[in-house]
């Protein structure tokens, strides 16, 4: 399984290893937005684990200070008690980064600066920056989470998001990214490009922190997989991934149970992580070598 936690979207995402859509929670990052570096009170970006689960069995509402239980639970009149206290409840995943120089070690490692994903009182907006840095969760969100995930599970902590809809409301987003990528880029030819297939099918399409597209896919009525695209700045941050368990989740709930797509050569592996395999022999399309890959359900 892994955690994609959304900066921009506010949104916890976990996925099975084949990319399928478990849960999707509403959560609330740092008020003071984005950062690794210790004593900023932001929300760190990039690759970490679940390091330690804090809190098995406790009472929902708990309180833990310094990831030990106060005894106390959490009540309206407690915070009228205690107004300043930053509220950690009912279960801790501790997160550690992954990445040495940038959540790892030295004065930008993220668990030596105590990041969690915690429950929170019920008062606590999500969908909303509010936190000094960790992750707050619903109590009943964070209990079921603390029970689907073990230790180690992968957590991206990404500046991202990613929604579908019709090529009405996404052709403008889907178009520059596929103009860049495949007509600028890659050198297809523009009419080849856009094609009559867009109308019908439906759109994924993945925006920076500023809203503006950084990558994008499609996925026909008749379960085929096309047009997944990242522009170059953001390949390898975990963008492509994000767009096709999207793509996957829209056949999901249209029922459909077998997928194909014309996967470039060079990215076959890509897509073999997600249960695709290779049908039949290499072929050029757009003067680009092709495999045809296909999953089934």
């Amino acid at each position: 399984m892994r955690i994609r936690i959304s900066l921009p979207q506010q949104t916890l995402e976990l996925h099975d290893e084949q990319g399928a859509l478990l849960r999707r929670y509403s959560v609330s990052t740092a008020k003071n937005g984005a950062g690794e570096q210790s004593g900023s009170y932001c929300t760190p970006r990039g690759r970490h684990i679940v390091r330690a689960k804090v809190g098995a069995g406790a009472t929902a509402n708990a309180v833990f200070v310094r990831r030990r239980p106060t005894g106390e639970v959490w009540t309206p009149q407690l915070t009228e008690e205690f107004p300043g206290r930053d509220w950690i409840l009912t279960r801790i995943l501790w997160l550690s980064g992954k990445e040495p120089g940038r959540n790892r070690l030295g004065e930008v490692d993220t668990m030596r600066r105590y990041i969690y994903l915690h429950g929170s009182p019920d008062t606590v907006a999500m969908g909303a920056p509010g936190s000094i840095g960790c992750v707050r969760m619903r109590n009943s969100d964070i209990i079921e989470l603390f029970d689907l995930v073990p230790p180690r599970t992968p957590v991206d902590i990404v500046e991202f998001g990613v929604e579908a809809g019709s090529w009405t409301e996404l052709a403008a987003q889907a178009g520059l990214v596929r103009e860049t990528v495949f007509v600028k880029e890659q050198s297809v030819p523009r009419e080849i490009e856009m094609d009559e297939h867009d109308d019908v099918s439906r759109h994924v399409v993945a925006t920076d922190s500023d809203g503006g597209p950084i990558g994008t896919g499609r996925l026909l009525p008749d379960g085929h997989i096309g047009r997944m695209a990242v522009l170059a700045d953001w390949r390898g941050k975990g963008v492509g991934r994000a767009l096709l368990e999207r793509v996957l989740e829209e056949a999901g709930g249209r029922n459909m149970r077998h997928l194909a797509l014309h996967a470039q050569t060079q990215a076959c592996g890509f897509y073999r992580r997600f249960g695709f395999v290779e049908e039949g022999p290499e072929f050029m399309e757009a003067g680009i070598p092709h495999r045809t890959m296909v999953r089934s359900s």
